[in-house]
Order: C-alpha cells, then structure tokens, then sequence
C-alpha cells in the first residue's frame, strides 16, 4: 500500500528506523497522503473526483498538500517551512481544520489512534518533512512524486 510505503521513508526521513516516535509521525504523514492520493479526501469511495473536487490527486503533491494548508488560514507556517528560515508551528486543531474530515478520520483509523491525536502527530511531523523536502527554499517541480523527493533527501 502507498501509505505504509511512504510511512517508511517518511519516517526514515524523520530519523526514525521504523520504531519509535518519528516513525509514527511517518506513518501517519504516509496515511494522510495514501488517503489524498486514493481520493479519501473526496466522497467518492476511492475514486478521484474531477480536478476541482475534494480528493484531488494533485493533494497528494507536496505543492498540492501546502495549497491545501495555504487554502486554510496556514499561509505563513506553510511558507515557513519551505523557506530557509525558522519554521513555525501549527497546532493540532489548526491541521484538523485543513484537512477534509474523511481524511482525517481515515488517517487516525490507519494508525489506530483518535483524530485528534493523529492530527496533533501531523502537526508535530509535518513542518519537519516539508523543512527537509525543500531545502533549497522552494518547492520542486510538480512531476516529482513524493517518493522521489524523500529518496533524494535520504542520505
């Protein structure tokens, strides 16, 4: 399954081998993004709905998952952590107001935890992999699939 693949490097990515915290974080960035990439954000159980709804495989991205953030009110903390500065927080609640519910209910339910908890590892997690998959302080091009750009990443 796509989401335990980049579980895997995401969590390598994060400094974890596959146990521990960090790896949890990868775990669930990999389910949040399985889920987008299967079209779980939308309503059409799995099947992508045309480009302009919910569940767009473009979400899948990372310049489609930091559209859906900036969409959201998280335009500053977004750009923080492509650019080469500090990167800011974002809480919880903030990533569970972004995310569509469906997606943040299929995620918890792939890790096992309440949506609340997985929203709260997403933000912990999240600022850290985007910091890493941008370091030149810009996004990458959109025809790099996320497994790439992890690999690339990866010493």
């Amino acid at each position: 399954m796509a989401g335990n693949d980049l579980g895997s490097l995401l969590g390598g990515l994060l400094g974890g081998g596959g146990t521990g915290q960090s790896a949890g974080g990868g775990n669930i960035l990999g389910s949040l993004l399985g889920a987008l990439m299967a079209g779980k954000g939308g309503t059409d159980g799995g099947n992508p709905p045309p480009a302009s709804g919910r569940g767009d495989p473009h979400l899948a991205s990372l310049g489609g998952l930091m559209d859906m953030l900036t969409r959201s009110g998280l335009v500053d903390q977004a750009q923080s952590w492509v650019g080469t500065g500090q990167n800011q927080p974002v809480s919880g609640p903030e990533i569970a107001q972004a995310l569509p519910d469906e997606t943040l209910q299929k995620v918890a339910q792939d890790a096992g935890v309440s949506p609340q908890e997985a929203a709260d590892e997403i933000a912990k997690s999240l600022p850290q992999v985007v910091d890493k998959l941008t370091p030149s302080g810009s996004l990458p091009h959109s025809g790099e699939s996320l497994e790439d750009l992890i690999r690339q990443q990866r010493f």
